[in-house]
């Protein structure tokens, strides 16, 4: 039996193994390990507080839709009443009993408002379409700061990478210098140089750490975690160029951003405002009826005698109202023209967005282009000095001038790659476009590497 009960265990735990991997291994893929862009503004999406508080105003907008909707339907109204009258009889006019039982059922049904009943509907409806655009408004926003914290991170990284081999060239030079120093092929004065150069690229290194541990505990209070979370990642700065289409651009922005379709929204709304303030000229109707049954005796209230209807239709015509209908009138239409104005003015600042993200992108790309096209020459010319300063040929400073420049190209590469993804970013949000909605068919398919 013993035998019997070891095997039977063996196989359980086997086959919870075998179905279960992962529960015993040690090695579960941590959401903090080699994190993507897509990760970052996922991670993002479900930890911001702005788009949880939008999220609960889609459910409120929703909710709105269902009471506008309430105003078409009957309302039905269930009543039950006990009174006792001391006398019930004034001048032989029955006017209740001394217990006085009444249960009534009763409706109303709105036939005609004037249009206030359907212009509420209306603007229900086109507020929660306000409410889901400022939701994709505020994503957007979480997006272009993602971006910007993550593409600041990799070129915290990058500006790290280069600055520690700038220090390790340095420091290289430096020992190859106190060689020759010792065997009297260097002059002091060059041991000293090379010694100093040393000093004032140290720094550099400790800068860049400390700016990448700052971009990570920004980046952190983004997805809404503790400020030292580790984050991970093994992407480098990379971009891929993209053909400038101005006139595209700004016409996709038109159609596409949230902001342009929140203007035009508040148009309908306030058009919808206006046959609202409307309705107070006109007339309304509305339908009722009820069912009652009144007795002084509760076993009997139900019987035929007890019982009593009435229906009828009730028709409200306004005749004078001070003015109050007038002035509602005359503020719809204002504001009306009001959001009419002020989606040209939202207009003309897209074009100036997009026109801004256009210059911002040659400009990188040509930062891009003239450095990738010097680094060679720089990492060439300081082979050379190198050689030619151990061959006696050169001087200490053409060393170090060539591990500067060097730097400094790599340096502004890097900068102009981020700035490239910056520019490309901003016009991203400039004409309502996501990452996370396709990929652009502009880019061409080769990617460049910094």
């Amino acid at each position: 039996m013993q035998e019997r009960n070891k095997i039977v265990f063996v196989v359980v735990f086997l086959s919870i193994f075998l179905i279960c991997p992962n529960l015993f291994s040690q090695d579960n893929p941590s959401p903090n390990k080699n994190l993507k862009l897509n990760d970052i503004i996922l991670i993002a999406f479900g930890n911001n507080k702005d788009i949880a508080m939008q999220e609960k105003e889609i459910a409120i907008a929703s909710a709105n839709i269902l009471g506008a909707t309430s105003n078409f339907l009957p309302q039905v109204n269930l009543q039950g009443t006990y009174t006792h009258n001391e006398r019930v009889l004034s001048q032989n006019i029955f006017s209740g009993y001394n217990n006085d039982n009444l249960a009534k059922l009763s409706f109303t049904e709105s036939i005609y408002s004037g249009g206030a009943n359907m212009a509420n509907y209306k603007q229900a409806k086109l507020s929660l379409e306000i409410q889901q655009e400022t939701l994709r408004a505020k994503k957007m926003d979480v997006e272009f700061d993602a971006k910007r914290l993550y593409f600041g991170l990799l070129l915290a990284y990058e500006t790290q990478r280069i600055a520690s081999e700038a220090l390790d060239q340095a420091v290289a030079h430096y020992e190859n210098v106190k060689q020759m120093y010792k065997q009297g092929t260097a002059s002091r004065f060059d041991l000293l140089q090379s010694g100093v150069q040393v000093s004032l690229l140290e720094p550099a290194v400790v800068k860049a750490s400390n700016e990448i541990d700052s971009l990570k505990a920004d980046l952190n209070k983004l997805l809404g975690r503790k400020v030292d979370s580790p984050i991970n990642t093994k992407e480098k700065l990379k971009y891929s160029f993209i053909g400038i289409q101005e006139n595209e651009f700004l016409k996709n922005a038109y159609l596409n951003r949230p902001e342009m379709k929140l203007k035009s929204l508040g148009i309908d709304i306030n058009q919808w405002e206006i046959q609202m303030a409307k309705s107070g000229y006109r007339p309304s109707v509305d339908f009722f009826g009820s069912l009652s049954y009144r007795s002084n005796n509760l076993a009997n209230m139900l019987s035929q005698k007890q019982h009593n209807w009435n229906t009828g239709i009730a028709i409200n015509i306004p005749i004078f109202e001070g003015f109050s209908t007038k002035a509602k009138v005359d503020a719809a239409r204002a504001r009306y023209a009001q959001g009419k104005i002020d989606k040209d003015n939202l207009i003309d600042a897209i074009s100036v967005e997009v026109r801004k993200a256009c210059l911002d992108l040659k400009k990188s790309a040509a930062i891009i282009g003239s450095q990738r096209a010097n680094l060679f020459e720089a990492k060439e010319a300081l082979r050379i000095a190198e050689v030619s300063y151990q061959n006696g040929v050169a001087i200490n400073l053409d060393v170090l001038d060539s591990q500067v420049s060097l730097a400094q190209i790599q340096t502004n590469l890097a900068s102009g790659i981020y700035d490239y993804l910056m520019a490309l970013a901003y016009l991203d949000r400039s004409i309502g476009k996501s990452m996370l909605n396709g990929t652009r068919v502009e880019e061409k398919k080769n990617e460049n590497k910094a």
